[in-house]
């Protein structure tokens, strides 16, 4: 007997196995798998990504961030995940706002309008201006007049209905839901533009200085008004402008219809 014979047997070839020992690497490559692969640790998408978990870290930027700073990168650096992985649950940006969109319209339930037209226009608008001022980053997504949630139509679709049953033509009616489009989107813009730039400022607006300068002499009713400014414009008017509004458009309208 040879010193090799001496050598007491392994596992395998007390089974009868008689193959040769394989290396982990020629193990691996048997699986399909290279030491590369193993290595590179887990792949696809993690297993907490869903469409709800973005929608939630999207809005959480949204209201934190601003509507400019929302990206798909952003969001994946938010989540943790790779841009890519998101495209798994949503098309693209747009969907993204879209499904944000309709998430947040169907928070709000339809309202019971006034039968009167004219009641029905404004709370319709006002109730317009309040979904709005819920999540201000709408305004600046509507804006774009491409985006828009059909949970939410049902606001325009009164606008334009009690319009037209105030007289106006089909025309007229949506132009004047323009209007008050404009009127809320723009009162809103402001509002949230001013209280973000006030927050932050550590001196006093420039406004004030521009105000101090003035001359009665030169600008009387401006110089009277500087003191009270400020807590003029500040006021919460939307409604009073509202009405005034859908008055004007109104009368200024059927007046125009009459004299042709």
């Amino acid at each position: 007997m040879t010193p090799a014979s001496s050598r007491p047997p392994d596992a395998r070839e007390e089974a009868g196995d008689r193959r040769p020992l394989r290396t982990r690497h020629e193990q691996q490559e048997d699986r399909g798998m290279s030491p590369q692969t193993r290595r590179t640790g887990r792949t696809g998408r993690p297993p907490r990504l869903s469409q709800e978990a973005i929608l939630t870290a999207a809005q959480r930027i949204l209201d934190e961030e601003g509507p400019e700073h929302l990206s798909m990168r952003r969001l994946a650096q938010e989540l943790s995940s790779t841009a890519m992985a998101l495209y798994h649950h949503v098309r693209d940006k747009d969907e993204l706002l879209l499904l944000l969109l309709e998430r947040h319209a169907q928070r709000f339930p339809r309202l019971r309008l006034p039968a009167e037209p004219r009641d029905r226009l404004i709370a319709a608008s006002q109730a317009l201006h309040d979904i709005l001022a819920e999540c201000p980053w709408i305004v600046e997504v509507l804006a774009s007049d491409d985006l828009m949630a059909v949970s939410a139509l049902w606001i325009v679709e009164n606008m334009i209905d009690a319009g037209i049953e105030c007289g106006l033509s089909p025309e007229e009616a949506v132009y004047a839901y323009r209007v008050i489009w404009y009127y809320t989107a723009g009162e809103l813009t402001i509002r949230v533009n001013r209280e973000r730039h006030h927050a932050g400022l550590e001196r006093p607006p420039h406004r004030d200085k521009a105000f101090a300068a003035l001359t009665p002499e030169e600008f009387p009713r401006l110089a009277a008004l500087a003191g009270q400014w400020d807590e003029i414009t500040t006021r919460d008017t939307h409604h009073e402008g509202l009405v005034a509004i859908v008055d004007g458009l109104l009368s200024r309208t059927g007046a125009a219809r009459k004299a042709t």
